[in-house]
This record gives structure tokens, sequence and C-alpha cells, in this order.
């Protein structure tokens, strides 16, 4: 995931914690830590991550809560070591955690920007020289001059950010920062952290928004509990992510099995097949064929229809709509075929299904589907790309 030396390179890194459930465990705990043992019940919040970042480089974090984001975050910042595994790291690093949180609550926010800045390693007239360019981030008026215990959570995250982004870190880490604010200050956030990557500054994001880890970096790794998923490509990576949590929110459907849809003398789906693939390009065609079953002989109505992974319907037709009729190849066995060319499908996943009905279209007997994903590289919102074309508005 680097194209020179790294400035971040994590090899193999893990984190326990300790599972204390009682008092007594606590005891048991400080005993085992005192005769050089380990904790005997542990919590393994991240196992076996390894990435690397060269200079320039932007890397998005996603995953659930609990997948171990933070902890992650924490160990690259140095807050917290690693159980196994080693961090390297060669820059000077700043994080953008938990802004605020080193702020003194009775001092004002000019004393707590000194404070601030002190800390992050500043010297007196380094700090002096930026005084003015991190109150005119922060933006906050004449609040500056009160003590931070008046500030509104907003004011705090605000004059955080300025404090922070003052150094002009080697690496930047960032924690949910795009979550908090107002309008105004997210897009402020946005167009320093596009004009730090600009100038060559390295970007470790961590975010529930895949449209700014889309926006903002090139790569991307998808934790999940505590391992790694899936790395690479920041959009290959968000859609797949996307697609995890579309199906994980579907609702259960199971089609009725074609050999007992046939004993019950119904209706039903034998055979369902989609080309090219478990992958379609966004504008390539997508075929769908398949053969259904009918207890009379009588020619069905097939209704197929694509779905969003999560269950939402996108489209549908059937034969009867259109006057088409399944091919006979049986007495008992029906054959149909679509094609959908140019395929307006957004990147992402998808389910295409066939449903079986009476030769009236009335009653529907059975279901089967077969995913499929759409891949390219769209940054549009929605289901479908409409044909558009931007114009003067005169």
């Amino acid at each position: 995931m680097s194209g020179g030396r790294p400035l971040l390179e994590l090899a193999h890194v893990g984190k326990d914690y300790a599972k204390v459930e009682s008092r007594g465990g606590q005891l048991r705990l400080v005993w085992d830590l005192l005769c050089g043992h380990g904790a005997a019940r542990v919590f393994r919040a991240l196992d076996d991550v390894s990435f690397s970042m060269a200079a320039g480089e932007s890397l998005g974090i996603v995953g659930e809560n609990g997948a171990g984001k933070s902890t992650l975050l924490k160990i690259v910042a140095g807050v917290i070591a690693p159980t196994r595994g080693t961090v390297t790291v060669h820059g000077r690093v700043g994080a953008l955690l938990e802004l605020g949180s080193g702020f003194h609550p009775d001092y004002t926010g000019l004393a707590n920007i000194d404070l601030a800045a002190a800390l992050l390693g500043l010297s007196p007239a380094e700090i002096a020289a930026k005084r003015e360019e991190i109150v005119a981030f922060a933006d906050i008026g004449e609040h500056i001059h009160d003590p931070i215990k008046h500030y509104s959570s907003g004011m705090v995250v605000r004059l955080g950010f300025a404090v922070a982004t003052a150094l002009r870190p080697h690496i930047l880490i960032t924690d949910e920062v795009l979550a908090v604010g107002d309008e105004s200050f997210q897009k402020k956030c946005i167009a320093w952290m596009e004009d730090y990557l600009r100038d060559g500054g390295t970007l470790l994001l961590c975010s529930h928004s895949m449209y700014h880890v889309q926006k903002l970096c090139r790569n991307a790794v998808w934790l999940r509990d505590g391992r790694v998923e899936r790395d690479g490509p920041a959009m290959d990576v968000t859609q797949a992510y996307l697609a995890y949590h579309e199906e994980k929110s579907a609702r259960s459907r199971e089609p009725l099995a074609p050999a007992q849809a046939a004993s019950a003398g119904v209706y039903a789906i034998q055979s369902l097949a989609i080309a090219p693939g478990e992958y379609v390009a966004q504008g390539q065609t997508l075929s769908v064929q398949g053969e259904v079953y009918s207890p009379d002989g009588r020619a069905p109505v097939v209704l197929f229809g694509i779905v969003r992974a999560d269950g939402t319907p996108v489209y549908g037709v059937a034969t009867d709509m259109e006057g088409v009729v399944p091919r006979k190849l049986a007495n008992d066995r029906f054959a149909f075929a679509v094609s959908l060319p140019d395929l307006a499908l957004l990147p992402g996943k998808y389910f295409a299904r066939a449903h079986a009905l009476d030769p009236e279209g009335v009653r529907l007997f059975d279901h089967v589907e077969r995913s499929f994903t759409v891949t390219g590289s769209s940054r549009e919102m929605g289901f479908v790309r409409l044909p558009h074309h931007w114009h003067d508005a005169s």
C-alpha cells in the first residue's frame, strides 16, 4: 500500500484487554501481572493488523462500532502500546482523536491555545507566530476570551481542530472529526485536509462516512472484529463495506426449493443464472436466464426484478406485461431469458430475482435469486445513473 520508504508501518499488530468481571477477578489480574503472567481472560481488540503508508498517501479506516478502529489509531498515535507486533513511525504525528480533551475548563480560549500548543511541542516563538492563524481558523469570535467551561461542544471542537492542525504534522490521524460541528465547520475541515494532502501530507482517517473516505482517501482498510477484512483502493473497500451492511440489514427470504414446489404441484423456478457472473461492470450487459416448472403444462408468467442487497426494489417487469411467453422445453418445463444492456445500476451489491406466477399472472408461487456486484468508480448517489448533462443556467 506504499510506494516509497514508509512513514508508518504496522506489522502483525494486536491488542488485548484483560476481561475482569468481579472484584476477585481484579485481584487475580493484579497478582498475575505482578508474577509476570499474562491475563487469564482477554478481549482481543485487534489481531494481526498490517499495513504501511508512504509520504503523501491517504488511508481510510472503516468498520462497525467495536471493530477496533479507535484502538488502532491510539496505537499509531502512541497513546497505547500494542500487545503484539510492531509499529514504526518516521516523522511527527498529529492526532485529532478527542478534540479539546486536554483543555483546562477555567482557562480562556487564548490561554488554552498557548497551553495546548506547548504540549504539542511548539516553542513560545512558534506559538506566538501561529496564534492568529489558530484564532482565525477556530472562528469563535469574542468567545476566544471566555473560559472554556462556557463553550458549547461545537466551539470546543473548533478550537481543538484549529490548535491541532496548526502543527502541520507529517502524519495526521483523525477519528470522526468530520462527524461533529456544524456544516460550515465540516466544509472548512475538508478543505484544510485537501490542502494538507496537496502539500504532501499523509492522512490516516477513521470515519463512518463512506463519502468522506472516498473523497479524501486513496486507500482504505476495513476492520471487522479486530482483523483486516479487506484492504485496497478506497472505492473498492467502501463499496464492499456498504454491500456488507446492506446484506446484513436485508430481510431473510428463503425461496421454496424447486423439488418441493414440483412435488406440491405449484409453479416454481427450477434454475436461474446470470452473466457475465458475480461481478458486472457498470455499463456492461447483464443477462439472466432460467427455467420454470409448470404443474399443468401451461406457460407460467415469470416476474423478473432487481433488488438492492438490503431488499430495496430497484426494477421489475413481468413476461405478460410485454407479451412474452416463456419457451416450452417439455410438458412441465419452460425457459426464459432477459438482458439489460448498458447496465445503469450504480456500483454496489444487488440480487437478480425471478418469481414464478400462474399463467394468469395473479398468484405468486416461488422465487429464486442470485447475487451480483456492480463494479466501477462513481460517487453518484442512489441506485441508477440517469442520463443528464450540465448546462448554463441562463
